[in-house]
């Protein structure tokens, strides 16, 4: 059984235009390309013929991908009133040195760290939802290093 997947309004939009570029644009380019392949000649000794048929592999793969996703997706509605950490909030934190960072909270599918997406399954994520301004938070860090940080301002 298939669980839900969660995604923001920005998240679902976004995974819908990938899959519209891939299933129109991507395809078409893929299959012109092994059509050219093709007139090389001898297919088994044809590295284009395999690079584009390895391509069309991987570009099925990621169509098919993004389709469970998007079949299983909840989207997460932020609440019109709270205080408290949602999926879809950014939240602003400092660490025990001052230092600040902001995290926008995500369902895995669209989480991205180096852009500050993190998914509310990671250690950080799930530590900060339900928690309000004000409130110190600890997680295990990737590396396995105790993190704890101060929750300055809750966002949308």
């Amino acid at each position: 059984m298939q669980k839900d997947v969660i995604l923001t309004k920005e998240g679902r939009q976004k995974l819908e235009e990938e899959l519209e570029i891939l299933e129109t644009e991507r395809r078409a380019e893929v299959g012109e390309r092994i059509r050219v392949a093709r007139e090389f000649g001898d297919i088994s000794e044809n590295s284009e013929y395999d690079d584009a048929k390895n391509e069309q592999a991987w570009l099925e793969s990621r169509i098919a991908e993004i389709t469970q996703i998007l079949a299983n997706a909840v989207i997460a509605e932020l609440p019109k009133r709270s205080n408290r950490v949602n999926v879809g909030n950014t939240v602003v934190v400092a660490d025990a040195s001052g230092k600040e960072r902001s995290f926008t909270i995500v369902g895995a599918a669209e989480a991205e760290a180096s852009a500050g997406r993190i998914s509310n399954e990671s250690p950080v994520g799930a530590a900060l939802l339900g928690k309000q301004k004000g409130d110190t938070v600890t997680a295990e860090g990737p590396t396995g290093k105790k993190l704890e940080f101060t929750i300055l301002r809750i966002g949308k």
